[in-house]
C-alpha cells in the first residue's frame, strides 16, 4: 500500500462524493470475511466498510475474537458500502452491528436502527460533541462514534518566513498571504484541483459564524456574511493564488511536500507523511475566521457503530457494540492511531494519546475539540448538491454570491420541509 492510499477508507466521509447505481448491491459482498468471537453464545454479524489502512481489517477481527459473550462474524465490505447496507437492512440477512455514516436519518425514520442512548449515556459528555450530534435524533442516540477524521490547513514555515508572511488568522489574511506567497514556481494555496469546490463544503460558512442548518430549522446561511465569505474564496481563484492541476488532489500532501504550494488544505491523515518529509518545517491551522461574528472552522466526521432494528439478537448486539465502542477504550485508541492517523472519538482518549500530545498533532486535537463541525443529520444529498453547484459557479465563474445563495437557500428550505414531513 502506498502513502497515497493510506487511510482513504476513513477520509471518504469528509469528501463530497456522487451516488452510483444500486444495481447488484445485494449481491456485492466483502471478499474478506472472518469468524471472530471467542464466546460460545449466539453468533453476531458485524459489517465494516473497506478501510484503506494496512492492518485495520486484522485489528477489528482481533477485537471481535476477544469478545467472550458471543461469537462475532466480521465482514469487510468493498464498494458502495452505504448503498449495500441500506439495501441489506430491508432484508432478514442484514448485519446485527454495522458502521453507519451516510443515510442515518432514513434508517432511523425507517425503523432500521435501534436506540443506543442507554449504552452511550454514561459517557456521552466524553465524546466529541460535533461528531456525536449527527448521530442524535429526537434526543436519542442512534450510533456510537468510532474515530474522528478532520481537515485543516497546512503551511510551510520557511516559505512564509521568507515572504514575510504570518500564519493567516482571518480569511482576509489568507487571501493576502496566498497572493504574496505565489511566485512563478510556487502557488500560495492548494484547495484541490477544482479550486476548493469539492472539499470546502460549509467550512467558509462556519468561519463566518453561520451554519448549514440554523436552530430555527431553516437554512443557516441566509445572511450577507455567507456571500461575503464565499466571495473571498473566489478572490483566491481570481488572483491566481490557487494551485490547480496538481498531480494529486487535496487529500494527498504530495503537492505540499514537493514545494508546489506554500499552504494546503488537507486531512489529519496526511500529518505523519508531512512530518516525515519536512520535519518541523510546517504548522497547522483551522480554516481562518471571517468577520466580527466569525470563528475558526474545522470540518470533522466519524463513522458510527449502529445496531439493526431487525436483528434477532438485538440485546446481544447492543451489548457487543457497547463493549467495543464504549467500554474497550484500549481498542478505541488502537483503532484510531495504529492504522493511519486519526483522533479517538472520546475526548479523554485524545488527550491521553501520546501521538497527539505535542506539536501540530496536539494543535489539531484542540482545533477539532474547539472548532469542529460536522454536517447535520438533516443536511441531505439534495442540499449538498445544490450548495456545491452554486459554490462551483461562485468560485470558478465569478457568479454573484448573493444571487447563487438565494437560490440554494430556497432549495434547502424546501428540502427541509419535505424531510420533516416524511
Amino acid at each position: 500500500m502506498t502513502d497515497t492510499d493510506h487511510g482513504i477508507g476513513r477520509r471518504r466521509l469528509l469528501a463530497v462524493s456522487g451516488g452510483i447505481a444500486l444495481t447488484g448491491v445485494l449481491a456485492a459482498c466483502g471478499s474478506n470475511t472472518g469468524r471472530g468471537g471467542g464466546g460460545s453464545g449466539p453468533t453476531i454479524s458485524q459489517w465494516y466498510h473497506q478501510y484503506g489502512e494496512t492492518g485495520a481489517e486484522q485489528a477489528v477481527k482481533r477485537y471481535a475474537a476477544a469478545y467472550q459473550k458471543a461469537a462475532v462474524t466480521v465482514q469487510w465490505r468493498p464498494g458502495d458500502y452505504d448503498r449495500q447496507t441500506a439495501a441489506a437492512l430491508l432484508t432478514d440477512s442484514g448485519p446485527d452491528v454495522f458502521e453507519v455514516n451516510g443515510p442515518l436519518l432514513d434508517q432511523i425514520r425507517g425503523g432500521q436502527v435501534t436506540d443506543l442512548t442507554a449504552e452511550v449515556e454514561p459517557v456521552k459528555d466524553d465524546f466529541n460533541q460535533a461528531v456525536l450530534a449527527p448521530k442524535i435524533w429526537q434526543d436519542k442516540i442512534w450510533g456510537i462514534p468510532q474515530t474522528i477524521d478532520m481537515q485543516l490547513l497546512y503551511y510551510r514555515k520557511s516559505l512564509l518566513k521568507d515572504a514575510g508572511v504570518e500564519p493567516p488568522q482571518s480569511l482576509d489574511e489568507l487571501v493576502d498571504a496566498a497572493k504574496k506567497l505565489t511566485t512563478k514556481k510556487v502557488k500560495g494555496l492548494f484547495l484541490g484541483n477544482d479550486g476548493g469546490v469539492g472539499v470546502l463544503g460549509g467550512t467558509p460558512l462556519f468561519a463566518a459564524g453561520l451554519s448549514l442548518i440554523g436552530d430555527d430549522g431553516k437554512a443557516g446561511f441566509d445572511d450577507p456574511a455567507a456571500a461575503r465569505a464565499l466571495g473571498k474564496i473566489h478572490q483566491l481563484y481570481a488572483d491566481r493564488s490557487l494551485l490547480l492541476g496538481a498531480p494529486t488532489d487535496w487529500s494527498d500532501p504530495s503537492a505540499f511536500i514537493q514545494g508546489l504550494t506554500a499552504m494546503q488544505w488537507s486531512g489529519l491523515w496526511a500529518l505523519p507523511q508531512i512530518k516525515k518529509a519536512l520535519g518541523d518545517d510546517f504548522g497547522v491551522l483551522p480554516f481562518p475566521t471571517d468577520g466580527s461574528g466569525g470563528k475558526p472552522s474545522v470540518p470533522v466526521g466519524a463513522y458510527g457503530a449502529a445496531v439493526s432494528a431487525r436483528s434477532k439478537r438485538m440485546a446481544e448486539a447492543k451489548a457487543y457494540a457497547k463493549w467495543l465502542w464504549v467500554d474497550r477504550t484500549d481498542y478505541q485508541q488502537d483503532f484510531a492511531l495504529s492504522y493511519g492517523f486519526h483522533i479517538p472519538a472520546r475526548i479523554s482518549l485524545a488527550k491521553k494519546a501520546e501521538q497527539l500530545r505535542t506539536g501540530p498533532a496536539a494543535d489539531a486535537v484542540r482545533f477539532a475539540t474547539e472548532y469542529g463541525y460536522a454536517e447535520p443529520l438533516l443536511w441531505t444529498t439534495a442540499d449538498r448538491t445544490a450548495y456545491q453547484d452554486a459554490l462551483s459557479r461562485i468560485i470558478k465563474d465569478g457568479a454573484h454570491p448573493e444571487t447563487e445563495l438565494k437560490s440554494v437557500i430556497h432549495q434547502v428550505n424546501a428540502e427541509l420541509q419535505r424531510v420533516k414531513k416524511k
